[in-house]
């Protein structure tokens, strides 16, 4: 039986069949694109800005984001010419039905998000090499990149920040059946990845040995721009910050006070003569406290801790007559202004509680800053206070890295594997209740600014760390080589089922 011969017009079709995938075997091949999906804030997420940085800069990448908008990136991610950000709309609507509704508003708010994210990783992005996704959230942005990387033939990445399941238990419970199956989901696609990077060790391990998740460590390390601030960057910050200083939570406190009384040329903690700046020997000790303000974060551990110190200096400055407070008496205890940075949903709530809480020696602002100003206020503090407990107990406050890389000391909530970052008595303190707190900031404080060795000692621990990495070094060490081996195998994928098309259709 003798074989058919194609006609000439589905001989033409079939070349021109050959002809398109050489024409596309070609520019993928050529491809150097990476794809970084954010569900949630770009500007509210720094780890992933700093990985686009070093996906355009080290590895010499296009980048694409694909994230929701709100707060404004870094600068440096904005102006590089190689990174494209594609900003998503929330949607918000969902949040105003009522909380009765709570299973289904999960549902309904899951579906948009995963056919919005489908819309944008299939058709608007560029094909990729590489999708690299911060999880979490894990559902359904694991789901949507798994059949966005299989679809176009690119490596899907996963970087593990925290597990999704135990940020859902705080609001709904462990044994609730969204949690279980939400872990299923995670677990389940989580091992789909061509490679896996996560922040701690522990959490390496907890992967490896009960999800099947080989991952690479990549400790969060803070970038150049987070370092100490020169005097004269102090007192310019001190100078745009001085309207947000001067409006207390509720309260006319101690630091409305002194700011009524200012020269144009001072500031709280800065003062300008003939162009020299110098740090007032009188002023406030700044502490500073970033937060998300929700359940992981215990605040209330800092106002209690707060209002123990104001206690126990007012009655040192106030006469008592015990042997205790008259020996202390001899020491200064400075006033502290909290400045506590962030958005979250129980901002509110906690502002309401600082408005009754009538403190002589203390005083609270919060405030939100821009991702230029943020570095420059962490490097002017003189002491950062961390309360971040961690839903899994296996993530590691990027806050505190950044706080390091500053030069800042921590005071920090103590829980399973934050001694792998936060050094107790080297680079920071360790405490479990508001009274251990309290008597940090007592000791710490005492003799400020001049004569608080305590103080000095952890400044000059959080100095040595913060110098001894920085982001891209270890992202160099860690991370290139992961990137490098799951593009390499995407592109040879992506060969191999060209060359097997080729071969079928000739």
């Amino acid at each position: 039986m003798e074989s058919r011969r194609p006609e000439n017009g589905e001989t033409e079709r079939r070349n021109e069949r050959i002809e398109f995938l050489r024409w596309n075997s070609d520019r993928m091949g050529k491809r150097g694109r990476a794809c970084v999906v954010v569900l949630g804030d770009l500007g509210r997420s720094p780890r992933m800005q700093y990985h686009a940085l070093s996906l355009a800069r080290q590895a010499s990448l296009q980048v694409d984001i694909v994230a929701y908008g709100g707060s404004i990136p870094h600068e440096a991610v904005l102006k590089h010419p190689s990174i494209h950000i594609h900003t998503m709309a929330q949607p918000r609507f969902i949040n105003l039905l009522p909380k009765i509704l709570y299973p289904v508003t999960l549902l309904l708010k899951a579906f948009i998000q995963f056919t919005m994210l489908l819309w944008f990783l299939f058709v608007k992005v560029p094909a990729p090499n590489i999708f690299l996704v911060q999880n979490p959230p894990s559902v359904p942005t694991l789901i949507a990149v798994k059949w966005a990387s299989s679809w176009r033939h690119a490596a899907f990445v996963v970087d593990w920040h925290n597990f999704g399941y135990t940020l859902l238990a705080l609001s709904l419970g462990r044994n609730n059946v969204f949690v279980s199956l939400y872990r299923w989901f995670e677990k389940h696609y989580g091992k789909m990845a061509t490679g896996s990077l996560c922040v701690t060790k522990a959490m390496q391990h907890e992967l490896e040995q009960n999800w099947g998740v080989s991952a690479r460590v990549l400790y969060d390390q803070p970038p150049e721009f987070f370092r100490p601030a020169l005097l004269e960057e102090r007192h310019e910050l001190f100078c745009r910050v001085k309207k947000d200083l001067c409006h207390p939570i509720g309260v006319y406190d101690i630091i409305s006070r002194e700011l009524e009384n200012q020269e144009p040329s001072e500031t709280l903690f800065t003062t300008k003569r003939n162009d020299e700046i110098s740090l007032k020997q009188n002023r406030p000790a700044l502490v500073v406290s970033s937060t998300s303000w929700t359940p992981d974060e215990n605040f209330g551990i800092l106002l209690e801790a707060a209002v123990m110190y104001d206690r126990r200096v007012a009655a040192i400055s106030e006469g008592s007559d015990t042997a205790e407070i008259s020996e202390e008496r001899q020491h200064l205890y400075p006033n502290l202004l909290f400045i506590i940075t962030g958005k979250g949903p129980e901002k509110e709530m906690y502002e309401e509680k600082i408005k009754r809480l009538n403190l002589k020696h203390v005083a609270f602002r919060t405030m939100w800053l821009s991702a230029e100003d943020y570095p420059l206020l962490l490097g002017s503090a003189d002491l950062g206070v961390c309360l971040h407990t961690s839903s899994s107990g296996l993530d590691l406050p990027m806050k505190v890295v950044d706080m390091f890389g500053c030069g800042l000391p921590v005071c920090s909530v103590s829980y399973s594997c934050i001694q792998e970052l936060v050094k107790d008595g080297q680079n920071g303190l360790l405490f479990s209740s508001s009274s251990e707190l309290a008597d940090q900031l007592l000791i710490l404080f005492k003799g400020f600014p001049g004569n608080c060795d305590a103080l000095l000692s952890l400044k000059a621990g959080a100095m040595e760390t913060g110098s001894s990495g920085r982001w891209a070094t270890e992202w160099e060490d860690c991370a290139k080589p992961l990137i490098t081996q799951a593009k390499s195998i995407s592109s040879l994928c992506l060969y191999l089922t060209h060359i097997l098309l080729l071969d079928y259709l000739s």
